[in-house]
């Protein structure tokens, strides 16, 4: 399923939560604590990665990945740690909202 824009920004920062990560990594710790569900692809996850640096909040480094390529790994700042809590507050609202209205 595609996925809204604010939306993978929360499951971004989510993930991030958990560590520092390259963007494959991001990608594939969405789609696993989805139970395989939510696939994000390289074309929606390489923007929102630099949409969320450029917000601050994210910030990146080179670095090595686990096979010894050169890799970019992306860690939350204060700022997501606020933006995901915010961000994850209205998602409960909105979702909850919906069911509401999906279950009259």
């Amino acid at each position: 399923p595609a996925l809204l824009q604010g939306t993978l920004d929360l499951l971004i920062l989510h993930a991030l939560q958990r560590g520092s990560m390259h963007g494959y990594a991001i990608a594939q710790s969405i789609h696993l604590l989805s139970d395989e569900v939510l696939k994000v692809e390289e074309g929606s996850l390489y923007p929102a990665l630099y949409r969320l640096e450029l917000d601050g909040a994210i910030a990146a480094e080179w670095g090595l990945s686990e096979n010894n390529r050169k890799a970019k790994y992306y860690s939350i700042t204060r700022r997501g740690k606020k933006l995901v809590a915010e961000q994850q507050a209205t998602w409960n609202r909105l979702s909850t909202a919906v069911g509401r209205v999906l279950a009259r």
